[in-house]
Protein backbone atom coordinates (compact mmCIF):
# COMPACT_ATOMS: atom_id res chain seq x y z
CA UNK A 1 0.00 0.00 0.00
CA UNK A 2 0.96 3.62 -0.52
CA UNK A 3 0.36 5.22 2.88
CA UNK A 4 0.68 8.91 3.77
CA UNK A 5 0.66 10.02 7.40
CA UNK A 6 0.11 13.70 8.18
CA UNK A 7 0.87 15.32 11.53
CA UNK A 8 1.03 18.99 12.50
CA UNK A 9 4.51 18.97 14.06
CA UNK A 10 7.13 16.44 15.17
CA UNK A 11 7.84 17.65 18.67
CA UNK A 12 8.73 15.28 21.52
CA UNK A 13 5.35 13.92 22.56
CA UNK A 14 3.18 10.84 22.74
CA UNK A 15 1.19 11.47 19.56
CA UNK A 16 4.39 12.04 17.63
CA UNK A 17 6.08 8.90 18.98
CA UNK A 18 2.95 6.88 18.13
CA UNK A 19 2.99 8.24 14.57
CA UNK A 20 6.69 7.52 14.01
CA UNK A 21 6.34 3.96 15.29
CA UNK A 22 3.36 3.41 12.98
CA UNK A 23 5.37 4.69 10.01
CA UNK A 24 8.39 2.55 10.89
CA UNK A 25 6.33 -0.62 11.37
CA UNK A 26 4.49 -0.13 8.08
CA UNK A 27 7.74 0.60 6.25
CA UNK A 28 9.28 -2.57 7.69
CA UNK A 29 6.20 -4.48 6.55
CA UNK A 30 6.94 -3.45 2.96
CA UNK A 31 4.54 -0.56 2.43
CA UNK A 32 5.45 2.71 0.67
CA UNK A 33 5.21 5.18 3.56
CA UNK A 34 5.46 8.97 3.48
CA UNK A 35 5.18 11.21 6.55
CA UNK A 36 4.21 14.84 5.94
CA UNK A 37 4.66 17.25 8.84
CA UNK A 38 4.98 20.89 9.72
CA UNK A 39 8.20 22.20 11.30
CA UNK A 40 8.88 21.04 14.89
CA UNK A 41 8.39 24.45 16.49
CA UNK A 42 8.17 24.84 20.26
CA UNK A 43 10.24 24.27 23.40
CA UNK A 44 9.38 20.57 23.61
CA UNK A 45 12.19 19.42 21.31
CA UNK A 46 12.21 17.76 17.91
CA UNK A 47 11.83 14.17 16.67
CA UNK A 48 13.02 15.00 13.14
CA UNK A 49 16.27 13.06 13.51
CA UNK A 50 14.37 9.97 14.63
CA UNK A 51 11.97 10.37 11.73
CA UNK A 52 14.75 10.68 9.17
CA UNK A 53 16.40 7.51 10.44
CA UNK A 54 13.21 5.44 10.16
CA UNK A 55 13.63 4.39 6.53
CA UNK A 56 10.39 5.92 5.27
CA UNK A 57 10.03 9.19 3.36
CA UNK A 58 9.52 12.45 5.24
CA UNK A 59 8.44 15.82 3.90
CA UNK A 60 8.09 19.15 5.71
CA UNK A 61 5.44 21.73 4.85
CA UNK A 62 6.76 24.88 6.46
CA UNK A 63 3.36 26.59 6.36
CA UNK A 64 1.68 24.00 8.58
CA UNK A 65 1.27 25.40 12.08
CA UNK A 66 -0.60 24.40 15.21
CA UNK A 67 -2.29 27.81 15.55
CA UNK A 68 -5.22 28.89 13.38
CA UNK A 69 -3.59 31.00 10.63
CA UNK A 70 -5.93 31.33 7.61
CA UNK A 71 -3.28 32.25 5.03
CA UNK A 72 -0.83 29.52 6.07
CA UNK A 73 -3.70 27.02 6.43
CA UNK A 74 -4.82 27.70 2.85
CA UNK A 75 -1.23 27.30 1.63
CA UNK A 76 -0.99 24.01 3.55
CA UNK A 77 -4.22 22.84 1.91
CA UNK A 78 -2.87 23.54 -1.57
CA UNK A 79 0.49 21.88 -0.93
CA UNK A 80 -1.15 18.77 0.50
CA UNK A 81 -3.46 18.60 -2.51
CA UNK A 82 -0.49 18.74 -4.87
CA UNK A 83 1.37 15.99 -2.98
CA UNK A 84 -1.68 13.70 -2.67
CA UNK A 85 -2.28 13.95 -6.41
CA UNK A 86 1.37 13.15 -7.09
CA UNK A 87 1.69 10.27 -4.59
CA UNK A 88 -1.80 8.82 -5.22
CA UNK A 89 -1.97 7.19 -1.76
CA UNK A 90 -4.21 4.25 -0.94
CA UNK A 91 -4.43 5.53 2.63
CA UNK A 92 -4.14 8.98 4.20
CA UNK A 93 -3.84 8.74 7.98
CA UNK A 94 -3.92 12.05 9.87
CA UNK A 95 -2.82 12.82 13.43
CA UNK A 96 -3.44 15.87 15.66
CA UNK A 97 -6.21 18.39 15.22
CA UNK A 98 -4.85 20.84 12.64
CA UNK A 99 -3.40 18.17 10.36
CA UNK A 100 -6.58 16.15 10.80
CA UNK A 101 -8.95 18.96 9.89
CA UNK A 102 -7.02 20.09 6.80
CA UNK A 103 -5.62 16.70 5.77
CA UNK A 104 -8.94 14.87 5.76
CA UNK A 105 -10.63 17.55 3.67
CA UNK A 106 -7.79 17.47 1.13
CA UNK A 107 -7.78 13.67 1.04
CA UNK A 108 -11.51 13.53 0.32
CA UNK A 109 -11.19 16.17 -2.43
CA UNK A 110 -8.24 14.25 -3.92
CA UNK A 111 -10.23 11.01 -4.05
CA UNK A 112 -8.07 9.03 -1.60
CA UNK A 113 -9.68 5.57 -1.15
CA UNK A 114 -9.23 5.31 2.64
CA UNK A 115 -9.08 8.22 5.09
CA UNK A 116 -8.17 7.48 8.71
CA UNK A 117 -7.74 9.91 11.61
CA UNK A 118 -6.28 9.11 15.03
CA UNK A 119 -7.54 10.95 18.11
CA UNK A 120 -4.55 11.15 20.46
CA UNK A 121 -6.20 13.80 22.63
CA UNK A 122 -9.34 15.87 22.34
CA UNK A 123 -8.72 19.30 20.81
CA UNK A 124 -12.08 20.58 22.01
CA UNK A 125 -11.06 20.16 25.67
CA UNK A 126 -7.56 21.64 25.34
CA UNK A 127 -8.32 25.27 26.03
CA UNK A 128 -9.57 27.00 29.15
CA UNK A 129 -11.68 29.21 26.85
CA UNK A 130 -15.09 27.79 25.98
CA UNK A 131 -15.29 29.68 22.68
CA UNK A 132 -12.04 28.08 21.47
CA UNK A 133 -13.20 24.61 22.51
CA UNK A 134 -16.58 25.09 20.83
CA UNK A 135 -14.85 26.16 17.62
CA UNK A 136 -12.68 23.04 17.56
CA UNK A 137 -15.74 20.94 18.31
CA UNK A 138 -17.47 22.48 15.30
CA UNK A 139 -14.44 21.77 13.07
CA UNK A 140 -14.25 18.15 14.25
CA UNK A 141 -17.96 17.66 13.54
CA UNK A 142 -17.40 18.93 10.01
CA UNK A 143 -14.35 16.70 9.49
CA UNK A 144 -15.90 13.47 10.80
CA UNK A 145 -18.10 12.75 7.71
CA UNK A 146 -14.96 12.94 5.56
CA UNK A 147 -13.37 10.10 7.56
CA UNK A 148 -13.71 6.37 6.92
CA UNK A 149 -12.34 5.34 10.30
CA UNK A 150 -11.57 7.30 13.46
CA UNK A 151 -8.94 5.58 15.59
CA UNK A 152 -8.89 6.37 19.31
CA UNK A 153 -6.04 5.56 21.66
CA UNK A 154 -8.62 4.83 24.37
CA UNK A 155 -12.34 4.06 24.55
CA UNK A 156 -12.73 7.26 26.57
CA UNK A 157 -11.81 9.31 23.47
CA UNK A 158 -14.56 7.63 21.47
CA UNK A 159 -17.15 8.13 24.19
CA UNK A 160 -16.35 11.81 24.65
CA UNK A 161 -16.29 12.43 20.90
CA UNK A 162 -19.66 10.78 20.37
CA UNK A 163 -21.12 12.72 23.30
CA UNK A 164 -19.95 15.90 21.54
CA UNK A 165 -21.76 14.88 18.36
CA UNK A 166 -18.62 14.04 16.39
CA UNK A 167 -19.14 11.21 13.92
CA UNK A 168 -21.05 7.96 14.31
CA UNK A 169 -20.27 4.96 16.51
CA UNK A 170 -19.59 2.72 13.48
CA UNK A 171 -16.67 4.95 12.45
CA UNK A 172 -14.72 4.46 15.68
CA UNK A 173 -12.17 1.82 16.59
CA UNK A 174 -9.84 1.76 19.60
CA UNK A 175 -6.18 0.92 18.95
CA UNK A 176 -3.98 1.47 21.98
CA UNK A 177 -0.81 3.46 21.43
CA UNK A 178 2.08 1.07 20.94
CA UNK A 179 5.71 1.35 21.95
CA UNK A 180 8.91 -0.64 21.63
CA UNK A 181 8.83 -2.55 24.88
CA UNK A 182 12.37 -3.99 24.96
CA UNK A 183 14.17 -0.84 26.17
CA UNK A 184 11.74 -0.52 29.08
CA UNK A 185 11.90 -4.21 29.96
CA UNK A 186 15.71 -4.01 29.98
CA UNK A 187 15.93 -0.74 31.92
CA UNK A 188 16.81 -2.40 35.23
CA UNK A 189 20.21 -3.44 33.88
CA UNK A 190 21.37 0.19 34.07
CA UNK A 191 19.26 1.28 37.05
CA UNK A 192 22.11 1.66 39.54
CA UNK A 193 24.30 3.52 37.06
CA UNK A 194 21.51 5.94 36.12
CA UNK A 195 20.56 6.59 39.75
CA UNK A 196 24.18 7.37 40.58
CA UNK A 197 24.30 9.82 37.67
CA UNK A 198 21.18 11.52 38.96
CA UNK A 199 22.53 11.75 42.50
CA UNK A 200 20.05 9.21 43.88
CA UNK A 201 21.28 7.03 46.74
CA UNK A 202 20.05 3.53 47.48
CA UNK A 203 17.85 4.75 50.33
CA UNK A 204 16.14 7.42 48.22
CA UNK A 205 12.62 6.77 46.91
CA UNK A 206 12.32 8.48 43.53
CA UNK A 207 8.81 9.64 42.60
CA UNK A 208 8.98 10.18 38.85
CA UNK A 209 6.93 12.29 36.46
CA UNK A 210 7.34 12.24 32.67
CA UNK A 211 5.67 15.26 31.08
CA UNK A 212 6.31 18.65 29.60
CA UNK A 213 6.70 21.40 32.19
CA UNK A 214 3.56 22.99 30.90
CA UNK A 215 0.04 24.00 31.84
CA UNK A 216 -2.39 21.25 32.88
CA UNK A 217 0.30 18.60 33.42
CA UNK A 218 -0.15 18.62 37.20
CA UNK A 219 3.33 19.58 38.38
CA UNK A 220 1.77 22.39 40.40
CA UNK A 221 -0.23 19.81 42.40
CA UNK A 222 3.01 18.04 43.31
CA UNK A 223 4.64 21.32 44.31
CA UNK A 224 1.72 22.09 46.59
CA UNK A 225 2.06 18.70 48.28
CA UNK A 226 5.86 18.70 48.42
CA UNK A 227 6.38 20.41 51.82
CA UNK A 228 4.12 17.93 53.64
CA UNK A 229 5.46 14.86 51.80
CA UNK A 230 9.11 15.84 52.19
CA UNK A 231 8.54 16.50 55.88
CA UNK A 232 7.02 13.05 56.39
CA UNK A 233 9.44 11.18 54.12
CA UNK A 234 13.06 12.36 54.44
CA UNK A 235 14.26 9.99 51.69
CA UNK A 236 11.68 11.15 49.14
CA UNK A 237 12.97 12.67 45.91
CA UNK A 238 11.04 13.96 42.90
CA UNK A 239 12.43 13.14 39.45
CA UNK A 240 10.89 15.23 36.69
CA UNK A 241 11.66 14.19 33.11
CA UNK A 242 10.86 16.89 30.56
CA UNK A 243 11.14 20.58 29.94
CA UNK A 244 8.89 23.48 29.03
CA UNK A 245 7.93 27.09 29.52
CA UNK A 246 7.07 26.72 33.24
CA UNK A 247 10.46 25.41 34.36
CA UNK A 248 11.64 28.78 35.66
CA UNK A 249 8.45 29.32 37.64
CA UNK A 250 8.62 25.83 39.14
CA UNK A 251 12.26 26.24 40.16
CA UNK A 252 11.44 29.57 41.78
CA UNK A 253 8.75 27.90 43.90
CA UNK A 254 11.09 25.06 44.87
CA UNK A 255 13.68 27.56 46.05
CA UNK A 256 11.10 29.55 48.02
CA UNK A 257 10.04 26.36 49.83
CA UNK A 258 13.65 25.43 50.54
CA UNK A 259 13.15 22.13 48.70
CA UNK A 260 15.25 22.57 45.56
CA UNK A 261 17.52 19.73 46.64
CA UNK A 262 14.55 17.34 46.74
CA UNK A 263 13.79 17.79 43.04
CA UNK A 264 15.82 16.46 40.11
CA UNK A 265 14.93 18.10 36.79
CA UNK A 266 16.45 16.33 33.79
CA UNK A 267 15.39 18.91 31.23
CA UNK A 268 14.69 17.82 27.68
CA UNK A 269 15.91 14.29 26.95
CA UNK A 270 15.82 12.25 23.72
CA UNK A 271 13.19 9.49 23.65
CA UNK A 272 15.81 6.74 23.82
CA UNK A 273 16.81 7.97 27.30
CA UNK A 274 13.29 7.73 28.73
CA UNK A 275 13.47 3.96 29.50
CA UNK A 276 16.68 4.38 31.53
CA UNK A 277 15.25 7.32 33.46
CA UNK A 278 11.99 5.48 34.09
CA UNK A 279 13.95 2.49 35.34
CA UNK A 280 15.68 4.77 37.86
CA UNK A 281 12.33 5.68 39.43
CA UNK A 282 10.57 3.80 42.21
CA UNK A 283 7.06 4.87 41.21
CA UNK A 284 5.49 7.16 38.64
CA UNK A 285 2.96 9.92 39.34
CA UNK A 286 1.01 11.45 36.46
CA UNK A 287 -1.37 14.12 37.77
CA UNK A 288 -2.21 15.58 34.36
CA UNK A 289 -5.56 17.29 33.85
CA UNK A 290 -5.92 16.32 30.18
CA UNK A 291 -4.70 13.27 28.26
CA UNK A 292 -5.64 10.86 25.53
CA UNK A 293 -4.04 7.94 27.28
CA UNK A 294 -0.74 8.92 28.87
CA UNK A 295 2.08 6.79 27.42
CA UNK A 296 4.00 7.35 30.65
CA UNK A 297 1.64 4.94 32.45
CA UNK A 298 2.42 1.80 30.41
CA UNK A 299 6.05 2.87 30.06
CA UNK A 300 6.43 2.89 33.83
CA UNK A 301 4.55 -0.40 34.09
CA UNK A 302 6.90 -2.01 31.58
CA UNK A 303 9.76 -0.96 33.86
CA UNK A 304 8.00 -2.67 36.77
CA UNK A 305 6.93 0.59 38.48
CA UNK A 306 3.53 1.21 40.08
CA UNK A 307 1.69 4.27 38.80
CA UNK A 308 -0.56 6.93 40.30
CA UNK A 309 -2.81 8.96 38.02
CA UNK A 310 -6.00 10.98 37.99
CA UNK A 311 -9.01 9.21 36.47
CA UNK A 312 -9.35 11.43 33.42
CA UNK A 313 -9.83 10.63 29.74
CA UNK A 314 -8.17 7.28 28.91
CA UNK A 315 -5.93 6.89 31.96
CA UNK A 316 -8.17 4.18 33.40
CA UNK A 317 -7.34 2.03 30.36
CA UNK A 318 -3.61 2.38 30.93
CA UNK A 319 -3.61 0.70 34.34
CA UNK A 320 -5.66 -1.49 36.67
CA UNK A 321 -6.72 0.43 39.77
CA UNK A 322 -5.61 -1.26 42.98
CA UNK A 323 -3.48 -3.82 41.12
CA UNK A 324 -0.92 -1.90 39.03
CA UNK A 325 -1.26 1.39 40.91
CA UNK A 326 -3.84 3.88 42.11
CA UNK A 327 -6.37 5.70 39.93
CA UNK A 328 -7.65 8.72 41.81
CA UNK A 329 -10.67 10.96 41.52
CA UNK A 330 -9.43 13.97 39.55
CA UNK A 331 -7.64 16.72 41.44
CA UNK A 332 -8.16 15.30 44.95
CA UNK A 333 -4.76 16.37 46.21
CA UNK A 334 -5.09 14.86 49.71
CA UNK A 335 -5.73 11.44 48.12
CA UNK A 336 -2.77 12.02 45.81
CA UNK A 337 -0.50 12.72 48.79
CA UNK A 338 -1.84 9.64 50.58
CA UNK A 339 -1.18 7.38 47.58
CA UNK A 340 2.36 8.71 47.11
CA UNK A 341 3.15 8.24 50.81
CA UNK A 342 1.71 4.72 50.85
CA UNK A 343 3.80 3.52 47.92
CA UNK A 344 6.91 5.39 49.04
CA UNK A 345 6.67 3.65 52.43
CA UNK A 346 6.07 0.11 51.13
CA UNK A 347 8.71 -1.46 48.89
CA UNK A 348 6.91 -4.81 48.77
CA UNK A 349 3.70 -3.17 47.53
CA UNK A 350 5.69 -1.35 44.86
CA UNK A 351 7.21 -4.63 43.71
CA UNK A 352 3.85 -6.42 43.66
CA UNK A 353 2.08 -3.70 41.70
CA UNK A 354 5.03 -3.25 39.37
CA UNK A 355 5.06 -6.94 38.46
CA UNK A 356 1.35 -6.95 37.65
CA UNK A 357 1.72 -3.74 35.68
CA UNK A 358 4.46 -5.17 33.47
CA UNK A 359 2.33 -8.17 32.51
CA UNK A 360 -0.68 -5.92 31.77
CA UNK A 361 1.30 -3.45 29.62
CA UNK A 362 2.97 -6.16 27.53
CA UNK A 363 -0.39 -7.46 26.34
CA UNK A 364 -1.87 -4.09 25.43
CA UNK A 365 0.84 -1.60 24.47
CA UNK A 366 3.50 -3.43 22.46
CA UNK A 367 4.14 -1.74 19.09
CA UNK A 368 3.53 -5.07 17.32
CA UNK A 369 -0.01 -5.15 18.69
CA UNK A 370 -0.67 -1.61 17.39
CA UNK A 371 0.90 -2.26 14.00
CA UNK A 372 -1.10 -5.45 13.46
CA UNK A 373 -4.34 -3.66 14.35
CA UNK A 374 -3.63 -0.84 11.87
CA UNK A 375 -2.70 -3.34 9.17
CA UNK A 376 -5.97 -5.17 9.72
CA UNK A 377 -7.94 -1.91 9.68
CA UNK A 378 -6.41 -0.75 6.38
CA UNK A 379 -6.76 -4.14 4.70
CA UNK A 380 -10.40 -4.63 5.65
CA UNK A 381 -11.40 -1.22 4.30
CA UNK A 382 -9.49 -1.26 0.99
Amino acid sequence: MRIVHVITRLIVGGAQENTLLSCQAQHEHGHDVTLITGPPLGPEGSLMNEARSGGFKIEVIDQMRRAILPVKDWQTYRMLMRRFREIKPDVVHTHSSKAGIIGRRVARAAGVPLIVHTVHGLAFTASTHRVVNDFYKYLERRAAPLTDRIVCVADAMRNQSLAAGIGEAKQYVTIYSGMRTEPFLNSLTVRDEMRARLGLKSEHVAVGTIARLFDLKGHDDLLELAPELCGRLPNLRFLWVGDGKLRGEFERRMNEMGLRDRFILTGLVPPEKVPELTGAMDLLVHPSRREGLARALPQAALCGKPVIAYDIDGNGEGMINGQTGFLLRPFEKPKLAEAIARLADDASLRAEMGGKGREFAMGRFDVKVMAAALEDLYSRKL
